[in-house]
């Protein structure tokens, strides 16, 4: 049984919560971050009776410069032996950019893409010593084109996408391995949190949170470098990749429109 200990951010609840439900059960020990202590602590003691793991808790809002090396340095505080990295934590702006809040975007780019980016060069350096790790960061098939009145976010994830293939790459052939999940619409609280519910997001087809974590533990642990959980989302992704330009960003455009 592979007990490698995986650092999940955001795992208070949706994707990241599953998640690491699914690291433990296949007996990984578990340090979970998140800024909800009290929701946190109710997971790591729903994992910890049901699949007998190790969860260490680290509350921490990573929507701050300092954060993800005040995190790294409190798990080397506390002498965790990270084995496997995941990048989830994030967030979605919606809405004509024109309008949008300047603040959020700019903590939508911290979550989604700077934590991201430092938390995976700082544990590197561990990997490297220990001679093994694993990276999976959570993008999306959103990733993979433009996205009107989700500009910001798309973006995000096109960074996401195209940041963990290019180390796929370069890891290829060592003991390190780079994975990037591309869920399309997922049956949590992302849309609610994004103020989307009156967009056509998810109005057709949502993966259940479940199915999405089981393919990302799946491909992390198997060393694949891009992961779409299911049928319809790997369609998608092939369509975008095929179809003109201005095609796609209409459709796109009515997708992210409210209904």
């Amino acid at each position: 049984m592979n007990r490698d200990t995986a650092l999940v951010t955001g795992a208070s609840a949706g994707i990241g919560r599953e998640l690491a439900r699914q690291f433990a059960r296949h007996g990984h020990d578990l340090v979970l971050v998140a800024r909800r202590e009290d929701v946190l602590q109710q997971v790591a003691e729903d994992l910890e009776s049901r699949y007998g793991v190790d969860v260490t808790t680290i509350e921490k809002d990573l929507d701050d410069e300092s954060a993800p090396r005040e995190l790294y340095d409190a798990v080397h505080e506390r002498e965790l032996d990270i084995g496997i990295l995941v990048n989830n934590v994030g967030i979605g702006t919606y809405g004509p950019f024109a309008d949008s809040d300047l603040d959020r975007e700019r903590t939508q780019l911290r979550l989604n893409v700077t934590t991201l980016v430092t938390l995976t060069r700082l544990f590197l350096d561990d990997f490297q010593e220990r001679g093994e790790g694993k990276v999976l960061n959570v993008g999306s098939v959103a990733g993979f084109q433009p996205g009107p009145f989700m500009a910001g976010y798309y973006a995000s994830k096109a960074y996401v996408n195209s940041f963990t293939e290019a180390l796929a790459e370069e890891f290829r052939g060592t003991t390190l391995s780079a994975t990037v999940l591309c869920p399309g619409p997922v049956d949590t609280e992302f849309q609610a949190r994004a103020g989307m519910e009156d967009s056509a997001v998810g109005s057709v087809y949502t993966e259940p949170v479940e199915k999405v974590a089981k393919a990302g533990y799946e491909g992390v642990m198997s060393g694949d470098a891009v992961v779409v959980p299911g049928l319809p989302m790997k369609l998608t992704t092939a369509l975008v990749r095929i179809l003109p330009k201005p095609v796609v960003r209409r459709v796109a455009r009515r997708v992210n429109s409210d209904r």
